[in-house]
């Protein structure tokens, strides 16, 4: 690595002072630094891994961006995006960069956005070594050629070890925060050592950069392509199939979990890596992630068996329990990590409440609605005291990470589909034939066969039918899927109840859609449910 350490900037610059930096280290580098400072440690195959403290996941309510000139009137202010001042941005900087200054830290170059033409180079740099090697894998990485003249558009500050000890004197709500900057174009991370922290942080930057300034639809999605070029993207909560459904032996990669759809019509993926749940991992339900689990990955808050193997049914440290890796460490990708041409949107819902279709066919307005609405269930027994299954609605199916309104995307979304023709549908890979402890699951060998009739064209010219309650339409033949289940009324064994859940559940998406109505367009407020709670349905009986 000498090559490059002796072109390295100064740290000086950003007010850190008589730092040593490690500059670009290999991951091999950084996981032995982190076995030996005892941060971390191997796995019987040798993978690292080590435990984030007192944060296992992202803590929304402490993530702020500054207002100013550039903000103010971009951004959706509000619970997701909390203002912070740029006096007091500056104060929290300065204190983070005294408490680096003077330590051993790890600096990195990178960039995100595989798409040449929108290519954002990151400067990062972290206190702790296995911070540094998740943004080796979760970033793209440049050659060293492209190392020689390297110019950040960002820079990432990572500190978990600096805890403010003053919230309040600095505007924030406690020793923790992660802030956005974006005049400096700075993302300034104290008190936390959560990873996914940084990658949220960088994603959250863009999905205000693109849509304002570059015309590019930042998406929460996993996307893959298939042999004659045709792309296809999933949308989707924690727990509704994204990661499992893109991961398709017929078709490739372009990437799990962030992209941009750009006005020539190409999807990019933001990463070079993928950062997955491991919680109940196993080779049998998720091949790709398993096998992606060697020397290079990172495990975070995985208990160990005796014999030095992860017991990925463990969630004693949490239910969050993730991998990193590059995304090279799976078989089947899309080299440059973009393509062209999408022809199918996939919006996966878990829907608990067994009403929504397994498959349905979404007009523009639809569309836009769902999107925004970005609905699943949380069922009984994922978190303590929900003993039946609660809808969640979470805006664009990414709203923590979304600095725009909602809206914007919505209208963003279908002036897209409009002009490429492309086809959207909605999959409920959740309950059939009732509610969650009643009904069942819908077989994935079944979802399987619904997406996959859909990417071969085999849905374009069956008949459908409109569901009364939701509006949606609902294909009355699909290959490799029992007929009766396509319309979910057919599976209640007592209609009436399913009208009375259906209600339900349409009634909490016109109550979710209130405060987004003010801002949009009657075509996507036509999208929703054609009922609400007072119409009665005596006429389908």
């Amino acid at each position: 690595m000498e090559t490059t350490v002796t072109k390295n900037p100064s740290l000086e610059q950003y007010g850190l002072k008589d730092v040593t930096v490690n500059w670009n280290l290999s991951p091999e580098e950084l996981q032995k630094i982190t076995v030996d400072k005892g941060m971390g440690k191997e796995t019987a195959n040798g993978t690292l891994a080590v435990n984030t403290g007192k944060f296992t996941g992202r803590s929304p309510q402490d993530r702020f961006i500054v207002k100013d000139d550039y903000t103010a009137d971009k951004v959706w202010w509000g619970k997701t995006n909390k203002p912070v001042s740029t006096e007091n941005f500056n104060k929290l900087k300065d204190e983070v960069t005294k408490y680096l200054s003077g330590k051993e830290i790890y600096a990195r170059d990178g960039y995100v956005c595989a798409d040449p033409e929108y290519r954002t180079n990151i400067r990062t740099v972290t206190e702790l070594p296995w911070s540094n090697m998740f943004v080796y894998n979760m970033f793209l990485r440049p050659s060293e050629k492209e190392l020689e003249n390297f110019k950040e558009d960002w820079l990432i500050l990572c500190a978990p070890g600096y805890v403010c000890p003053n919230p309040k004197d600095f505007g924030i709500r406690q020793g923790n925060f992660s802030i956005l900057n974006f005049t400096q174009k700075i993302a300034l991370i104290g008190g936390s050592a959560y990873t996914g922290e940084m990658k949220k942080g960088i994603f959250s930057a863009l999905n205000l950069i693109l849509p304002t300034e570059r015309n590019v639809l930042p998406m929460h999605c996993s996307a893959n392509v298939g042999k004659f070029g045709d792309t296809a993207i999933f949308f989707g909560l924690s727990g509704t199939g994204k990661t499992t459904l893109s991961a398709d032996p017929e078709r490739k990669l372009i990437g799990d979990d962030e992209h941009g759809w750009t006005a020539d019509n190409n999807i990019f993926n933001f990463e070079g890596g993928c950062y997955a749940k491991v919680i109940d991992l196993s080779e049998e339900k998720e091949p790709d992630i398993f096998r992606a689990v060697k020397p290079g990955a990172i495990l975070e808050n995985v208990v160990f068996k005796d014999n030095g193997e992860p017991d990925y049914l463990d969630s004693s440290i949490t239910q969050n329990t993730r991998v990193s890796y590059p995304i090279h460490h799976i078989d089947n990708i899309q080299e440059t990590l973009y393509a062209n041409n999408p022809k199918n949107i996939f919006f996966l819902t878990c829907d608990a409440f067994g009403v929504l279709p397994p498959v349905s066919k979404l007009t523009p307005g639809q569309a836009a609605y769902h999107f925004i609405s970005g609905y699943t269930a949380k069922v009984a027994g994922t978190e303590a005291g929900i003993t039946e299954p609660v809808p969640s609605f979470s805006a664009c199916f990414g709203e923590p990470f979304m600095p725009l309104h909602p809206t914007v995307y919505g209208e963003m979304l279908s002036k897209k589909m409009t002009e490429a023709g492309v086809n959207v549908w909605l999959i409920n890979t959740g309950w059939s034939a009732g509610p969650y402890g009643v009904g069942s699951r819908i077989k994935l060998k079944y979802t399987r066969a619904m997406i996959t009739a859909i990417l071969n064209g085999e849905l374009d010219n069956v008949d459908y039918e409109q569901n009364f309650i939701f509006g949606l339409y609902m294909p009355k033949y699909c290959p490799g899927v029992p007929s009766e289940i396509l319309d979910p009324m057919n599976t209640w064994l007592q209609k009436g109840a399913y009208v009375g859940k259906a209600i339900h559940l349409a009634h909490s998406f016109h109550l979710n859609f209130e405060k987004f109505a003010q801002h949009a367009s009657d075509q996507i407020i036509e999208g929703g449910p054609l009922i609400d709670e007072h119409h009665h349905l005596n006429e389908h009986f």
